[in-house]
């Protein structure tokens, strides 16, 4: 619904959002001004979302009819819990603890909407994506088991899973087994492109029909952190992850662009350059989080007329 109106149900209404660790505070500024704009709970404008890493786990709470307000809430409480650490073994430690939390045992049928959650399968150097429909799946249907059986819980936890920032994760399923996991940006950070495939390949819907809305993290500065941690961060297992996964975004998005122009996508991912808003995915400063919050917030304006045009009767 878009200010009252009924959306066109002829039109298949896909929600991708990005990965990004603390920055996805920045993806729920845009998102309240979105859902305000709609005028009811997300899980009932979107048949489709699709979230990687810390998008999956905003993802997940859209699906499970959370509201923005609800959610910033809980994220601008989550994330300086975990962030604060200094070890990837804590800060795994805690992203578990938490997650557990928010999402006790629920299984995949407790989504009141369809999702894709995305990561990495390390053994097969290929993606394991979580996704609650058999419509969503590319083959061996008859096999298809939502979420491969697992909790959300454990699959947000994989998709989240930016190693070395963050342990691996083993996962358990009822079709593959104990999977070794990692973040899913190490494949799609931006999952826009899955998710138009579950549209046109899964759900048989026709290109004209598919309207996406992809949101990013924003980008920003690269904070100083001091002289040791700098060196830390700078080394290269540390450095390789974060050019890795701002590579596979922005790909992403220029392969969408060349190779699916004629299907309807509304990108948001401003960048700021100016050295206040320096950040990055291990963002702990509630202050800071906050800015960032806003910044999306800010951003949606510039949108705004799209969005109304694109889902409107």
């Amino acid at each position: 619904m878009l200010n009252g109106d009924v959306i066109d149900s002829r039109k298949f209404n896909i929600l991708s959002l990005d990965g990004g660790g603390s920055k996805g505070v920045y993806s729920l500024g845009v998102l309240l001004e979105v859902e305000k704009q709609f005028g009811r709970p997300l899980c009932e404008v979107f048949d489709l979302i699709y979230g990687t890493s810390t998008g999956s786990i905003i993802a997940s709470l859209i699906a499970l009819g959370k509201p923005i307000e609800e959610i910033e809430k809980l994220y601008l409480n989550l994330i300086p819990k975990i962030m604060k650490h200094k070890r990837a073994n804590k800060r795994s430690e805690e992203l578990r603890k938490e997650s557990k939390s928010i999402f006790s045992n629920l299984k995949f049928d407790s989504f009141k909407t369809n999702i894709g959650i995305v990561a990495t399968h390390i053994e097969y150097a290929k993606p394991m994506i979580f996704k609650s429909n058999d419509l969503q799946a590319h083959g061996r249907k008859g096999s298809f088991e939502s979420g491969f059986g697992s909790t959300i819980s454990d699959a947000v936890l994989a998709s989240c899973a930016a190693y070395p920032f963050f342990n691996k994760v083993k996962v358990e399923t009822k079709i593959q087994g104990k999977p070794l996991l990692m973040d899913g940006g190490f494949v799609a950070n931006n999952p826009t492109l899955f998710a138009i495939a579950d549209a046109i390949n899964g759900y048989k819907i026709a290109p004209e029909k598919i309207n996406v809305l992809s949101i990013g993290v924003g980008e920003y500065p690269e904070p100083s952190k001091g002289f040791f941690w700098n060196k830390i961060l700078n080394s290269l297992p540390f450095w390789l992850a974060r050019k890795t996964l701002s590579c596979n975004t922005n790909t992403n998005e220029i392969i969408r662009k060349i190779l699916l122009p004629h299907i309807s996508c509304i990108r948001i991912n401003k960048s700021f350059t100016d050295k206040i808003y320096e950040t990055d995915l291990l963002e702990s400063d509630i202050t800071k989080l906050e800015k960032i919050f806003q910044l999306g917030r800010e951003s949606f304006p510039d949108f705004e007329n799209e969005i109304i045009k694109l889902f409107e009767r």
